[in-house]
């Protein structure tokens, strides 16, 4: 089985990855038009928050991650996919999320706009070195030939279309009144086409090697929603509404992302593609499960912050 799953690449034409390129930006666009320099006023207002969320997204997951994968031991392949969902930056659903469970909306906003801006260099980076510690030899020649190559690629699908988003949402006011809610209900049926498909071409992948993925999918998302809250709520001693919205941002993640680099990046590989597609389908069911609770407050009392 761990040489079947080694060898598995996954067929991605260039016009493929070019239409997932694009879709990506838009979607990352359609983020940017939600932030204005509002947004990033709440760093001031209330900094512990924003630095715990920066905190559990970039450094406690990645670690917590690297635990999980040295615990199951998975194949390489499956083993990487999980690293790099975790240095991947937060969902653009994070904020639909936290609106539901009641959350504080203007931090889910300035953690995902902080949150992608660092991705440029945290998620090539924490790939780079989780990965090498978990492999050693096995990979450090190709993580260090790819890293380089990572960051332009995360440059160019978050930092432009963010810039362009901001500054139309600063400059043309009116236009941004009008676009933001279609973009935003667009991009999220962009983004389930963009993992359902890659799922979906890959099913019978899935099928012959679910018993691996999914064990592993939903403790890693399961550790990322908890690891978020209790460091939040216990140790930072934030209050509910904050620690709710960094448990969320911290358990959704730029699954699409994920998928991009790894077409583009590291030739399709199977292992890696089950793992970030399963999450990527996973994490919206776990995040309407956990904002359903939330709201209701079936196991969380809300305070008002």
């Amino acid at each position: 089985m761990k040489d079947a799953l080694s060898h598995i690449r996954i067929d991605f034409s260039e016009d493929n990855l070019f239409a997932l390129n694009l879709a990506i930006a838009f979607i990352m666009f359609g983020v940017a038009l939600g932030i204005d320099t509002k947004s990033f006023r709440e760093l001031a207002r209330n900094p512990k928050a924003v630095l715990t969320g920066v905190f559990s997204q970039f450094i406690l997951l990645p670690a917590l991650t690297y635990l999980l994968v040295l615990l199951f031991n998975p194949v390489p392949g499956l083993a990487l996919g999980m690293i790099l969902v975790a240095a991947c930056p937060g969902g653009n659903v994070s904020n639909f999320f936290t609106a539901v469970s009641k959350g504080n909306i203007a931090l889910s906003i300035t953690l995902t706009a902080i949150a992608s801006l660092l991705a440029v260099v945290m998620t090539p980076l924490n790939f780079a070195f989780w990965s090498h510690l978990y492999l050693g030899e096995k990979i450090t020649v190709e993580v260090k030939m790819e890293t380089l190559q990572m960051v332009k690629m995360v440059s160019l699908l978050l930092v432009i279309p963010m810039a362009l988003g901001i500054g139309v949402s600063h400059w043309l006011l009116r236009l941004t009144a009008k676009i933001e809610k279609p973009i935003r209900i667009i991009s999220f049926f962009i983004l389930m086409g963009i993992i359902i498909t890659a799922f979906w071409s890959n099913v019978g992948l899935f099928k012959k090697y679910y018993h691996y993925v999914i064990y592993l999918v939903f403790f890693h998302n399961g550790i990322a929603l908890a690891s978020g809250y209790f460091l939040s709520k216990k140790i930072a001693r934030n209050n509910e509404r904050d620690s709710r919205t960094i448990a969320i941002e911290t358990g959704i993640q730029n699954s699409a992302l994920g998928l991009v680099i790894i077409f583009a990046l590291f030739d399709g590989n199977g292992g890696m593609a089950l793992i970030t597609a399963w999450w990527g389908i996973w994490h919206i069911i776990s995040g309407m499960i956990i904002s359903t609770i939330f709201s209701r407050g079936a196991i969380f009392e809300f305070q008002k912050s």
